[in-house]
């Protein structure tokens, strides 16, 4: 307890003695980020997991600034392109890239040696040397964010049917993708994900952004003719309480955790079929990231024709949606990161979209920014981000 007292008299820059102690921001950072980080893990070492008992917030990471941040696969991670993109940081107001830990396909991206990866596992060697680019973000000040794919996991599903949905028949039920989805119901999947998690907080990611912390969509549609173990909770909560569970276990490594999540999910009721309700996971975790791109909203929402031809519009009446959302849960709210749009939808058809450029990046910004959002993502699938972009 001394040592706790100690260790907050440091931080509000003061000695034992009451005199001031020398203003060594650096050292202050650390100990606030420690003091949080140890207080959440005391917080929640006592407390069953319960969708519907959220727990106190506090930032593990309480002087990170605002974050405005890009989308890096792990191949662009492991390869030519990083250069590029690093050279983007440099030039500009962006200062975070949030790059493929566990991708859309399920696949570890690093050569992980864990026993307890490589049992559920499958890595694909996209970034060979993680430690080389850890110490390259940190030279060029990077935030590093760890984007792992939850549920949405084919190499799991694949490996293991029996943690997956099945046909009648026994087999791997796929969407029409292809895609093959695990059961958020399933606790060794939960611990499967935690784990990955662990090693990339690890390797020095400061925050892990879980995405596909869902059911696979139409599930209701489904549900009932698929073989799976479930639990007399409802889907909104399985996949709040992960959301918990996660937090709850990655407390003592001092790492933020944020929630990707479909931007629509804050203009409707929970999306019990899915499994998404927007208030729950916001409420258990330290930064919420709505995909609120243009391109995805359809003839309608916000008032608009075309939302894709629309991006101020479009995202200033979901960042009203979210406010509304999210102000109700008090000092529980997270941070709003969303994710924007940068990149041409042209599959929506002649007329219906937009080219997108430097105009429609920065009118995104700046209708965030006029809606008292300061952080947000940028989101375009083979990292080629528009130039020229003024990112304030």
């Amino acid at each position: 307890m001394n040592m706790i007292w100690a260790m907050m008299l440091i931080a509000l820059g003061m000695s034992g003695n009451g005199e001031q102690t020398a203003n060594i921001p650096s050292l202050k950072d650390a100990v606030a980020t420690t003091l949080g980080s140890a207080m959440i893990q005391a917080q929640h070492s006592s407390m069953k997991v319960d969708a519907s008992n959220p727990p106190v917030k506090l930032d593990p990471q309480p002087t990170t600034p605002a974050i405005k941040g890009i989308y890096v696969t792990a191949y662009s991670a492991g390869g030519s392109r990083m250069n590029q993109l690093l050279d983007l940081i440099d030039k500009t107001e962006l200062n975070a890239m949030v790059i493929d830990i566990k991708d859309d396909a399920g696949y570890i991206t690093y050569p992980t040696t864990s026993p307890e990866l490589l049992k559920l596992g499958k890595p694909q060697k996209f970034i060979r040397d993680i430690s080389g680019l850890m110490d390259r973000l940190k030279k060029h000040k990077v935030y590093p964010i760890a984007r792992i794919v939850v549920f949405k996991d084919t190499v799991l599903a694949n490996k293991n049917p029996e943690i997956s949905f099945r046909n009648p028949d026994g087999s791997v039920w796929k969407n029409g993708k292809g895609d093959g989805f695990v059961n958020p119901y399933n606790k060794e999947v939960w611990d499967y994900n935690i784990a990955i998690a662990k090693e990339a907080a690890q390797f020095g990611f400061k925050e892990i952004q879980f995405d596909y912390v869902r059911f696979p969509e139409g599930f209701e549609k489904r549900s009932d003719k698929l073989k799976y173990t479930k639990s007399e909770q409802s889907r909104s909560n399985a996949v709040a309480e992960f959301v918990q569970y996660a937090r709850k276990q990655l407390a003592p490594m001092g790492v933020r955790v944020s929630v990707d999540i479909f931007g629509y999910a804050a203009s409707v009721p929970a999306a019990e079929g899915i499994g998404q309700d927007f208030t729950k996971i916001s409420e258990n975790v330290d930064v919420i990231s709505p995909m609120v791109y243009p391109s995805h909203y359809t003839t309608g929402w916000f008032g608009v024709q075309d939302p894709d031809k629309n991006p101020y519009q479009t995202i200033k009446g979901s960042m009203v949606d979210t406010h509304k959302k999210l102000d109700p849960t008090g000092k529980l709210k997270p941070i709003i990161r969303p994710w924007i749009q940068d990149f041409t939808a042209s599959w929506l058809g002649s007329g219906h979209y937009a080219k997108y450029g430097k105009i429609q990046v920065e009118d995104q910004i700046r209708a965030l920014k006029d809606m008292k959002v300061d952080e947000y993502l940028l989101w375009n699938a083979t990292n080629r981000y528009t130039s020229g972009v003024t990112y304030k």
